[in-house]
């Protein structure tokens, strides 16, 4: 069998190390929408929203990646019932990506209750040389 340049090309892909945009959407029991940014870079994931930041990491291998992140409140929101309030919640994902964005799915650990959701990032700024 013979390989196209195509398809040598799209296996060597790899998630560009940047700044992106993110758009959450979770469901189940729990639901909720949220959206804020992350830098992606080198393996590891930094971020966050106007209530919470993100810190994790992540692999890719053929279009495919996953990963995990740990999400922090950091600003207290009085009267709003936040999904994620008031709690370290640990989420897992696997997803696919192109050149310029990836979407996910999930599963977080809400104290004894799992939320799956589903995201889509969007590279907004490149880091030169990643």
């Amino acid at each position: 069998m013979v390989e196209s340049l195509d398809s040598q090309v799209d296996a060597d892909a790899r998630v560009n190390d940047g700044l992106y945009s993110i758009a959450i959407e979770m469901s189940g029991v729990r639901r909720g929408y949220a959206t804020g940014i992350l830098v992606l870079e080198g393996g590891r994931i930094m971020g966050g929203d106007s209530f919470f930041y993100y810190t994790g990491s992540y692999s890719f291998s053929r279009n495919k990646w996953r990963g995990e992140v740990i999400v922090h409140q950091h600003t207290e929101a009085p009267g709003l019932n936040l999904v994620f309030g008031g709690r370290e919640v640990g989420c897992g994902f696997t997803g696919t990506y192109s050149a310029a964005a990836a979407d996910i799915d999930g599963t977080a650990l809400v104290g004894r209750t799992s939320v799956p959701f589903r995201a889509h990032l969007t590279l907004q700024v490149p880091i030169e040389g990643g």
